[in-house]
Formats: structure tokens, sequence, C-alpha cells
């Protein structure tokens, strides 16, 4: 084997060994001197040589960028995900016919379409899921982001929250969890504005917690201001704390005067 294969292949045992025992400080470290590790190998993209060593050179650099993205998620960092999966993703795409399919290219993708999802980028979701081949669409990881979207943008939040006890890959559970809180602050916000107060059994089933416990720390940490007494949730404080914003009602008067001598002059 080539020494720099050698190397590289040794080190990333490392990097394998100290994820298994949970080390995240020595992936992070490993992760970092692998990648420029791989600036040394000709056959990886975009230039794409061909070498004696291109497929096993091209397999190890995929291996490597798939285990980056799942330790981006074990640290929770979005940026990190990012990147990783922008350099993983020509892995996916390009080397179709030069090195076999991996095993973990449709839960990666994804996850990635879950976390665009999150991040409210939907726009870049259904740009992403047009470059999947049709046969994507019904594996399990890609049908769970695309039903997740559709129950979001149908507004059939009961439905997310839901599928967060249904996820197909254990990495996705970080990225339903933020899922999750969005959906319940979208509603928390729409409940604050059409009602001065919810029982306590109302605003857990609309919130859908499955304890009054849970219910009371999503409170205290999420929304101060409402209040709960006499087993009601009061959103009256909150309301009331808002500033009012006053329509400047002579300002719009003038410019449409102003806006309308405009016009006069230029017919």
């Amino acid at each position: 084997m080539d020494p720099k294969m050698t190397e590289v292949t040794q080190m990333f045992a490392r990097f394998k060994a100290a994820y298994a025992r949970n080390d995240l400080d020595a992936c992070v470290t490993l992760l970092s001197q692998l990648k420029v590790h791989l600036t040394k190998f000709p056959s990886l993209p975009p230039s794409f040589q061909q070498t004696p060593n291109a497929v096993e050179e091209l397999k190890l650099a995929r291996d490597i960028y798939e285990h980056a993205v799942v330790l981006s998620v074990k640290l929770e960092d979005q940026d990190a995900f990012e990147r990783d999966f922008c350099q993983l993703k020509p892995y996916y795409m390009d080397t179709c016919g030069i090195i076999p399919p991996s095993a973990e290219e449709y839960p990666i993708l994804g996850l990635n379409l879950l976390r665009l999802l999150v991040q409210n980028r939907i726009a870049e979701f259904h740009t992403e899921l047009e470059l999947l081949p049709v046969k994507a669409l019904e594996h399990p990881c890609i049908k769970h982001a695309v039903e997740l979207e559709q129950s979001f943008m149908e507004g059939a939040y009961n439905r997310v929250l839901s599928a967060r006890q249904a996820v197909p890959h254990e990495t996705y559970v970080y990225f339903m969890d933020l899922l999750a809180k969005t959906v319940r602050d979208e509603i928390a916000g729409c409940s604050e504005k059409g009602y001065d107060s919810l029982s306590v059994s109302d605003a857990k089933q609309m919130l859908m917690f499955s304890s009054d416990q849970d219910l009371h720390e999503y409170i205290t940490e999420e929304h101060p201001e409402w209040e709960i007494t006499n087993g009601a949730v009061f959103f009256q404080k909150a309301k009331e704390s808002q500033p009012c914003k006053e329509i400047p009602s002579l300002q719009l008067i003038n410019q449409t005067l102003s806006y309308a001598r405009e016009l006069e002059r230029i017919v």
C-alpha cells in the first residue's frame, strides 16, 4: 500500500476509536489532520486524476467525510455540518461508475434535507430534492424528510412532532429536536395572539406535551412572561409587554400627496 494511504488509514482508525469512546476533542483534532492529508491525493475532487490508487483513495476520503458529517451532528455544530456536507457531496454526485455507492449516502442526504427544513431554507430543500434520482425518493430517510416538509407546509404540526418518535436513523434526533422546538414556538406565538388565556390541559394539548411538568418547564425557559394561575395559562401579560406601534398617518398622507403632485407634473 502507498505510504500516504497507510498513514491516512491508520489515522482514520484512531479517529474511529476516539469516536467509539466518545472522545470528541480527539476526533476534532484528528479530523483536521485527516483533511490536510487528503489534500495530497490527486485523485480526489475536483481534479479526479487517474492514479493507481484512485479507487481506494476516493473510498477512503468519502468514508472520512461521512464520519465528519456525523461528528458535526454529535457536536451540534450546524456550520461544520454544512462545510463537511459540501465536501462530501461530490463523492455522491460525481463518482458514479468509479466507486460503488455508499450505504450511508441516502441517510446523509436525508439528514441534509432535514437540516435545510430546520433552517427554513425551503427553496434549497427543493433544489437538493430535484437533484436526487427517482429511486432515492423511496428510501425511508428521504421519504421521512419529504413527508416532514409536506406536514410543515400544511401546518400539520402534530404529524411533525409525532415523527420525532419514528426517526429512520439515529443521527436524525438532533435536527428533529430542533424542528420540534421550532414548531412549538410557532404554535406558542399563534396561541398568545389568538387567546387571552388557555387552561393548562388545553395548552398542554395544543403544544403537544405529555405532562404538566413538561409544559411548566417550557414556559419557564421559553416564555417567562406567561403566567400560570388557577390551572390556566394567561398570555395577557405578554401582550401588554409588547409595545403598540403607531401608524404614522400624517407622514403617509404627506408622502401620498407628494407622489400625486409628482405624477401630475410628469403627465
